[in-house]
């Protein structure tokens, strides 16, 4: 993401507007019926489609850091496991104490994640 393209993000006392995830599941499937129509039009070829793959799985890997980012941030920021359990989709405390437990393995807090994603992130 380009400086200019990157989402504004409020600081948590200003009140305008509650922040907010870069993509959303609505936006994901409003692009895919778009791009789906396109493809049955055949104005997509499979290179391309191969192409838009490898977006997808960066995209996704991406996403599942920032996921992972957010459930050490709200930890530290006083949540509950009972809290954040519903997210999971899931009405008990397994799921994400057992992905807490996996990244505290690498990690202890959610800017040491950050860290650690800088790092891992190639040049570009």
């Amino acid at each position: 993401m380009t400086e200019s393209s990157a989402p504004s993000v409020s600081s948590p006392s200003s009140s305008s507007s509650p922040i907010s995830a870069p993509v959303t599941a609505a936006d994901v499937l409003a692009w895919l019926e778009n791009t789906a129509a396109a493809v049955r039009a055949e104005e997509i070829d499979a290179a391309e489609l191969i192409r838009l793959l490898g977006e997808l799985r960066a995209a996704s890997t991406a996403c599942a850091n920032a996921s992972d980012w957010t459930l050490l941030a709200a930890r530290e920021a006083g949540a509950s496991l009972r809290q954040i359990a519903p997210v999971f989709g899931k009405g008990y405390v397994r799921a994400p104490a057992a992905r807490l437990e996996k990244l505290h393995r690498e990690v202890l807090s959610a800017d040491q994640f950050l860290e650690l994603l800088r790092h891992r992130q190639p040049d570009v």
